[in-house]
């Protein structure tokens, strides 16, 4: 009688083993599965609205609206200068460049520096028209650029700008920027 006491008390205890392990398998499933869906999500940030409407940026790809808002204050940040801003001037450009261009565009900031450094030479941008692609992270703003020297302005010209982008998570950077020439179409 007590070996099948004992077999009947080792057969339950086994049973409820093998429940538990059932049930710890079960929940280890759930969370690798959980793990996957929370990695593999896109990723929001809500903005505070600060001009027209509330703007939303997801890891999914950059929204016109925002490609927009970003596009006309790198304008302004880049292409409005003067010999009193010129070094916040480029760290700014600089902080909001892409890793992987920042050498390229540092040494193209050092040459437009040096060259206006000690000058009265200012310069500001005027948009008039802008061209986005999200898809393909690419703005295009047409615009007169007018020159200033001292307290006249000399020149003013209308210009188009391209600025290419990269995005990475829910960061959106600048790669590059130049002026398009008029015959290929492409930053010079």
């Amino acid at each position: 009688m007590e070996v099948a006491y004992s077999h009947a008390q080792n057969q339950r205890l086994l049973k409820q083993r093998n429940l538990l392990l059932l049930a710890a398998s079960a929940l280890a499933v759930l969370a690798a599965i959980l793990l996957l869906i929370g990695f593999s999500r896109d990723r929001e940030v809500v903005l505070q609205p600060v001009l027209r409407s509330p703007l939303t940026i997801s890891s999914a790809g950059v929204s016109r609206e925002y490609l927009e808002l970003i596009t006309r204050d790198v304008v302004v940040l880049t292409l409005d200068r003067s010999p009193s801003n010129l070094e916040y001037w480029m760290e700014s450009v600089l902080a909001i460049a892409s890793p992987r261009s920042h050498g390229k565009l540092k040494t193209e900031l050092l040459k437009i520096l040096d060259e206006q450094r000690g000058s009265s030479i200012a310069q500001f941008f005027t948009i008039q028209k802008m061209e986005l692609d999200p898809r393909n992270l690419r703005s295009r703003v047409t615009g007169e650029l007018h020159t200033i020297v001292g307290d006249k302005v000399i020149s003013k010209e209308r210009r188009t700008f391209q600025y290419d982008w990269e995005y990475s998570g829910v960061s959106l950077r600048l790669v590059g920027f130049g002026m398009v020439s008029s015959e290929k179409g492409r930053p010079s």
